[in-house]
């Protein structure tokens, strides 16, 4: 490929908007903007606790990871009908257009919506029935995990799993979210292990605010094929080399952690640490609409404050697309494509 060397700091930001790239953590629920949470409320007949959109926003002040959550499970009880999961998913998937996201992994929780009395059903068709709209209307390919919240037990796990079966066909993976501290991946080590006998794909968000341990964990007793998050694995040197070794992707997310005060500063984010210890670290948007951000806001944002240059954004792309769950040809095929970019990019 063509390598765009120092390139001047004014035409990096038009680069890492327009290159294509594939996003690998984004939780759907976590897309939902206030705009149209209220929509969806008064479609629905619901009242909400905030006087107005600004209202709501103006509650986006998270000092950890919990104080999110709280917030983000009272905006996705707006959810009720198959449509509401149709209209999130596609408004998203606009949002990936934009931002030049040819390829999106989408996260979503069931227990959230289950646990309302909203189906399996109703929740799992209306994403899937937007990311098989999205191939056709917009150029993006996009597939499914579902997630089991960590702050549950195993043994709701297996059930959302058991619901979830009928629908094998329309969701790729499993993975691990929700509140980290006091739930170590090892919780879930059964229900991992029968996802795994039934050929499906694995991830863990681990590393955020919890330990290294916690990635050991999920690589050993859950056996995923990619981290979410991850960046506390720099504080074990024998983890990282493993990491590295093993070209583990870590699913990093910036905006986030910025937000969610993992760093003080976007500029003490350690992800030039990341790459340059030839770890398979990505860029993703984790939950956009609570942390200020899609992809090429994390991107620009990032950039700007650390000093990556462009050999960081192509390998970022890059690690996006061998790090996704899609077969040898098409990661070829994106890598190309990307290559083309960078080569002809003027």
């Amino acid at each position: 490929m063509t390598t765009l060397q120092n390139l001047p700091a004014d035409r990096l930001p038009d680069l890492l908007r327009g290159m294509p790239k594939a996003e690998l953590h984004i939780h759907i629920e976590g897309s939902l903007e206030p705009e149209l949470i209220f929509r969806m409320a008064q479609r629905n007949g619901l009242t909400l606790p905030y006087a107005s959109v600004d209202d709501l926003r103006r509650a986006y002040a998270f000092t950890n990871l919990q104080s999110f959550l709280d917030i983000y499970y009272a905006g996705a009880s707006v959810l009720l009908t198959e449509q509401d999961f149709y209209d999130m998913a596609w408004a998203y998937l606009e949002r990936a257009k934009a931002d030049h996201v040819v390829h999106a992994e989408i996260f979503f929780d069931p227990q959230t919506h289950t646990a309302r009395g909203v189906s399996m059903q109703t929740v799992i068709q209306g994403l899937h029935r937007a990311c098989e709209a999205a191939r056709g209307a917009l150029g993006v390919e996009a597939t499914l995990i579902l997630c089991f919240l960590r702050h549950l037990s195993e043994q709701d796990a297996f059930e959302t799993l058991e619901q979830a079966l009928p629908f094998r066909d329309q969701f790729i993976g499993v993975g691990l979210d929700s509140s980290e501290l006091g739930h170590p991946p090892e919780k879930f080590a059964k229900v991992f292990a029968r996802c795994r006998e039934l050929g499906l794909r694995l991830v863990a968000h681990a590393g955020e605010e919890g330990p290294p341990a916690y990635v050991w964990s999920a690589l050993d007793v859950l056996h995923v094929e990619r981290i979410d998050h991850g960046v506390q694995s720099i504080q074990d040197p024998e983890l990282m080399k493993r990491l590295a070794r093993d070209r583990v992707p870590l699913t990093v997310c910036p905006l986030s952690n910025l937000k969610l005060c993992v760093f003080p500063r976007l500029a003490d984010h350690n992800l030039r640490q990341l790459l340059d210890a030839g770890l398979a670290a990505t860029v993703n948007s984790d939950d956009p609409a609570y942390f200020g951000g899609y992809m090429n806001a994390n991107f620009t944002e990032t950039f700007a404050a650390t000093g990556l240059t462009t050999a960081h954004a192509y390998q970022l792309a890059r690690n996006s697309f061998e790090a996704s769950f899609v077969d040898a040809a098409a990661k070829a095929a994106y890598i190309e494509r990307l290559d083309t970019f960078f080569a002809t990019f003027q």
